[in-house]
């Protein structure tokens, strides 16, 4: 089987029909060249001119400050070692495009224009990707290492009444046991219904534990339950437990994903190559990769 050249990387990836956990935001670095290259234009630039050496690449303190800054505004907190490095080398990689892009000449009608002449210097690059031919039976090992995006997970449906104002243990117990003594969910508290939640969903929201806790409560019996963010009072109502994908009834999908992947990869493998002629220097204290 053979596979044709993947289009450009700002078109978005083919999704699978059935529910699918999207990527993290820092695993396809080249996907964030449009902002990244945007906001750090100014102060790269400047720093280009001071150093005059075009296979030299600084990372200032000046990109260093604004990546911290952007990742804080949309994240709400500072970066890690892990996420700050990454970040850095999103930098780099766009950088290493961007030279490539003018030393190709093809920054001509629109030498202002950052984010074009990645742009150009990428769509290069990818011009040139071949995929590799895959088969069933790799197909199916890759499916097999893929599974979980795949598998339709185990779903649960609760109830929850959420008391105003006291979630401290004494008092949802209490309110527990008024509850299962007649009194209805929403006489104190506002009743919220839960139908069909992903288990993924339920571990990122309460905790590894209470799925395990809610798969063992008896059906519509209120129970005090401890969460990450503290007690609730909820009640199972019905779990569909976890249904494997079979490769047949997917393959379409695992095509499409292998596809992209892999030229994801092979595009970042590619200018990470022409990026070992660059030197990297860090203002900050950074080490080069």
């Amino acid at each position: 089987m053979s596979a044709t050249a993947p289009s450009s990387i700002l078109e978005h990836p083919t999704t699978s029909p059935r529910e699918r956990r999207v990527p993290g935001w820092l695993k396809e670095p080249l996907l964030h060249f449009v902002i990244l290259g945007g906001v750090l234009f100014v102060a790269d630039h400047l720093l280009f001119l001071k150093r005059g050496d075009a296979h030299t690449i600084v990372v200032g303190k000046d990109v260093d400050g604004e990546q911290r800054e952007m990742f804080k505004i949309s994240r709400g907190r500072d970066p890690d070692e892990r996420e700050l490095e990454a970040m850095h080398r999103v930098y780099i990689d766009n950088e290493v495009l961007y030279r490539e892009g003018l030393a190709m000449q093809v920054d001509r009608g629109d030498q202002a224009i950052r984010d074009r002449v990645i742009f150009k210097a990428l769509s290069v690059i990818d011009a040139n990707i071949k995929l590799p031919p895959i088969d069933d039976t790799g197909l199916k090992n890759w499916f097999e290492q893929h599974r979980g995006k795949y598998d339709e997970p185990a779903r649960f449906t609760f109830d929850e009444a959420v008391l105003a104002g006291d979630n401290a243990e004494e008092a949802i117990r209490s309110f527990v046991a008024a509850l299962n003594g007649g009194t209805p969910g929403d006489a104190k508290a506002g009743l919220r219904v839960f139908k069909g939640r992903p288990l993924e969903n339920l571990i990122q929201s309460y905790g590894a534990e209470f799925p395990k806790q809610l798969e063992n409560s008896p059906s519509s019996e209120w129970r005090a339950f401890q969460t990450r963010s503290g007690w609730r009072a909820m009640r199972a109502v019905e779990m569909t437990p976890a249904k494997p994908a079979t490769f047949e009834t997917v393959r379409n999908a695992v095509y499409a994903d292998w596809k992209d992947t892999t030229a994801a990869d092979m595009r970042t493998a590619a200018v990470r190559t022409l990026g070992r002629k660059y030197q990297i220097l860090y203002e900050s204290g950074g080490q080069p990769e």
